[in-house]
């Protein structure tokens, strides 16, 4: 994986994200182990070279995570109001302990330590600068079985599901797995303001429902917007869209993916799930889809 992936780990083993595919992971837990028992950063060198599957070395910096409220309120505040924020880390490409090695976070210009101990001046160190995005956020417009799928899948991907539901539906955040947030709305009253890490998938089901969504959310601009149903559906709806609001711009139809999807033969709610998810993938990461095997370079470039 690229450089800056990180991962948490607990005292007890437990493990949220990953470093690699699953090669290296064993390795950190046993080097954590030092940084546990001493409470000193330290950098891991892993030589996947003769070992089945994995290729290169890694160099992995270790560092204590114990912030203190300052930071917990600085950092839950970005998290709140979908704030980007930075990174410093301060490390040497060697293996080794270091008390000066560790991560900074910059909220306001302002570094605090993810150890919660200010570090001073880190002289003859590497420094990694990393820009941190807020959470990509998936918003699906519709409740029916297939929006119950997407949500669940999409959920697996560590994105945030926001779902919209009609209230006469009776719907319920235990009825959605993964749901990260459940919003009743009528159509004709919804408001919702989009950001670069936000997709959108409409999928009520009736025509006159995704009429008014869109044209709720004509002046947004987002990450993806996806519309559910055949092509013909959707010029139709642009037909209509165009009488009913005649300024919109060329820019916001031109964003919308309909049918929403890559063409991977899919047919169940699951796949159909599955296709949505690719071609957000591919747009968000500015890709075009093709097999790997057909990829010339490293399959991360």
């Amino acid at each position: 994986r690229r450089p800056g992936v990180r991962m948490l780990i607990f005292k007890n083993g437990d493990m949220v994200g990953a470093v690699s595919g699953g090669c290296v992971e064993k390795e950190v837990l046993f080097q954590a182990e030092s940084v546990f028992n001493t409470g000193t950063p330290k950098v891991m060198e892993y030589d996947g070279r003769y070992r089945l599957g994995c290729e290169g070395i890694l160099y992995i910096l270790l560092e204590p995570f114990a912030p203190d409220n300052q930071f917990l309120e600085k950092f839950w505040d970005s998290i709140k109001k979908r704030q980007p924020f930075r990174t410093l880390s301060y490390f040497k490409k060697e293996y080794g302990e270091n008390e000066r090695f560790h991560t900074a976070f910059l909220f306001d210009g302002e570094p605090i330590p993810a150890s919660g101990h200010e570090k001073g001046v880190v002289e003859d160190v590497s420094v990694f600068e990393q820009q941190m995005t807020p959470c990509f956020q998936l918003l699906i417009i519709g409740s029916e079985h297939d929006a119950v799928q997407l949500c669940q899948y999409a959920s697996l991907t560590g994105w945030e599901v926001t779902v919209v539901a009609n209230p006469r539906d009776e719907k319920k955040e235990k009825d959605f797995p993964g749901i990260h947030k459940l919003v009743l709305s009528e159509a004709e009253s919804f408001q919702y303001s989009l950001d670069e890490q936000t997709a959108v998938v409409i999928m009520t089901h009736s025509f006159v429902k995704d009429l008014q969504f869109v044209m709720a959310l004509k002046d947004e601009k987002g990450a993806y917007f996806g519309l559910l149903g055949p092509l013909k559906r959707r010029e139709q709806l642009f037909d209509e869209l165009l009488e009913r609001c005649p300024d919109v711009s060329e820019a916001f139809l031109g964003q919308i993916h309909g049918p929403a999807g890559i063409d991977i033969g899919a047919e169940t709610p699951q796949e159909i799930s599955i296709s949505i998810l690719s071609e957000i993938l591919s747009v968000v990461n500015q890709k075009q889809p093709q097999p790997l095997k057909e990829k010339m370079g490293r399959i991360h470039s």
